[in-house]
């Protein structure tokens, strides 16, 4: 692994979307007994506002349209709830969050006449459900009656007592059917997935901690795929083996969170590589070696393989260009002189369009202990702003009326943070120093106001839980704003900073001048060592 572009020999590689990472904390497991989960909705093209669903109360025989959330296809109608709740990003207002990575899986599966896509899943559910296990059992009852039309699919749903995960999928073309298993995670436990089935046998007895749909061995029989002890039965093995891609490109970002608060993960290099048929598979989930916080979760959404033996700053790797941008291009495989090449895929990607990390606390008055951290863009890019699950009304930079893929907005925190971020990628070592400061400084000033905003919050729920909803309601919106506006900021100065690859010099963050009013000379900082040490070594003079 020592370029950043691996020959592929006798490899076959799948051609993954590979959008998406979760990870996943119990409440033992964090440092203040919260449950925590994370969420970055990766793809290329996608712009995503901070979405809102209002709570309501529907009559008897209204129907609710279905259309595809990735395609905006429309699918049919099913009967609306009597009531629905709050929804505020992917939190309700009890606090249940749902969350999705994709891992496609046998493409027979696939019902393309089922009326649910995992989309429209995930915001019912969390419109009808005030716990996790609430949310699994409307998610498949209603994929069960109106049939699922997605690929394979791996569901984050937690609460603030318990977090699960839930893969599905479909019966094939007219089923109206699926196959489905759900596993809670110890609570003194972390886990996550990233576009790949994880659950592989599970304990069928277990009725506490397991559930699955009553076809999900059943079927695999009758297809033929599986001819074992139903106790053995094993279902990723069986709906969605992972191939190289699926390991790499998939299972690593796993273990890479993982190894970030774990003991002994270097026996599972040989798995995450993707290569070594006789690897052991990684755990479910592991123990970890320190209780994890809010900003451990937000910085291990950040990540690119940063000390480990998938990272992309080793040795002769000129991927990430002159500035060494811990970023790759896209197709991940490409082949060049008829060689097939990859690239390597991290947590941290630049084609996110949210990314979240949601604390749920069960000791707090559920208006106040339901927080959605929220970014517009790739993480590593962007700050996360408290939206709290009681807020009705999305923040304009959140939600810009005009703005889309293709409408650039200034008042639109998607355009504003992708217009910093693209000016930083390509000179990376030398921006984002200026862009990590300004990040870091808004996150530290949110994480410190945190307890005096809910001590507030908590005093006025005990006069009016409205009242507390309000004010909760416009924290979240202010700080927003706030964000947006420094942004703004941000992207001046950057454009001005580092005009025409110089630098120009700044104290205290006000650019310096001459005795006579001019800008002081700009530095020239020419090419970094180690690229021009790499450009020697291919004979540039």
């Amino acid at each position: 692994m020592k370029k950043i572009s691996l020959v592929l020999s006798m490899l076959a590689v799948a051609v993954y979307a590979l959008p998406c990472t979760n990870l996943i904390v119990g409440k033992k497991a964090s440092a203040d007994g919260s449950v925590m989960c994370s969420y970055s909705a990766d793809d290329y093209g996608m712009f995503q506002n901070l979405c809102h669903y209002p709570a309501g109360k529907h009559a008897k025989g209204e129907m609710r349209d279905i259309y595809d959330w990735d395609t905006n296809e429309y699918h049919g109608q099913i009967p609306e709830a009597t009531v629905t709740y709050n929804v505020i990003g992917n939190i309700n207002e009890f606090q249940v969050t749902i969350a999705e990575t994709t891992f496609g899986g046998r493409p027979e599966m696939v019902d393309s006449t089922g009326i649910l896509d995992y989309g429209s899943l995930i915001y019912i559910g969390l419109q009808r459900s005030r716990t996790a296990r609430e949310a699994i059992s409307v998610m498949t009852e209603l994929a069960e009656e109106y049939g699922y039309n997605s690929e394979g699919e791996t569901f984050t749903i937690c609460d603030p007592n318990e977090a699960w995960i839930m893969e599905m999928m479909g019966c094939g073309p007219g089923s109206k059917s699926v196959v489905w298993v759900a596993i809670r995670i110890p609570d003194d436990a972390i886990c996550a997935h990233a576009n790949q089935s994880r659950i592989r046998t599970f304990d069928q007895k277990d009725k506490k901690n397991v559930m699955f749909s009553k076809n999900v061995v059943k079927f695999a029989r009758e297809k033929g795929w599986y001819d074992g002890k139903d106790a053995d039965f094993n279902f990723c093995m069986t709906y969605a083996a992972p191939d190289f891609g699926g390991r790499r490109w998939c299972e690593a970002r796993v273990w890479s969170f993982f190894n970030m608060f774990g003991n002994g993960m270097d026996k599972y290099v040989p798995y995450a590589e993707g290569t070594a048929t006789d690897a052991e598979p990684m755990p479910l989930w592991i123990i970890p070696n320190k209780k994890l916080t809010v900003a451990d979760i937000e910085n291990a959404m950040r990540d690119h393989y940063e000390g480990t033996p998938f990272a992309l700053d080793k040795e002769g790797d000129i991927g990430g260009g002159i500035w060494q941008m811990p970023y790759r291009l896209t197709p991940l495989e490409y082949e060049v002189d008829g060689k097939k090449c990859f690239n390597e895929r991290p947590i941290s990607t630049q084609q996110s369009g949210f990314v979240f990390v949601s604390q749920m606390r069960s000791w707090l008055p559920r208006e106040i202990g339901g927080v959605l951290w929220f970014a517009n863009d790739d993480a590593n890019m962007a700050p996360f702003t408290p939206v709290y699950c009681c807020v009705d009304k999305a923040p304009h930079c959140y939600n810009t009326p005009g703005a889309d893929a293709v409408t650039f907005s200034k008042d639109n925190a998607f355009w504003m943070q992708n217009w910093v971020s693209n000016m930083v990628y390509p000179r990376y070592e030398q921006m984002f120093p200026s862009l990590k400061a300004v990040r870091d400084s808004l996150d530290a000033s949110y994480f410190a106001a945190q307890q005096s905003v809910e001590s507030h919050a908590q005093s006025l729920y005990k006069q009016s839980p409205a009242e507390a909803a309000a004010y909760l309601t416009k924290y979240s919106t202010e700080k927003a704003q706030q964000m947006l506006a420094r942004w703004q900021q941000l992207a001046v100065h950057i454009i001005v900073k580092y005009n025409d690859m110089v630098v120009k010099p700044e104290k205290s963050g006000r650019f310096l001048r001459t005795a006579n009013g001019l800008a002081e000379r700009p530095q020239r900082p020419g090419y970094p060592t180690k690229y021009a040490r790499e450009m020697l070594k291919r004979g540039n003079k």
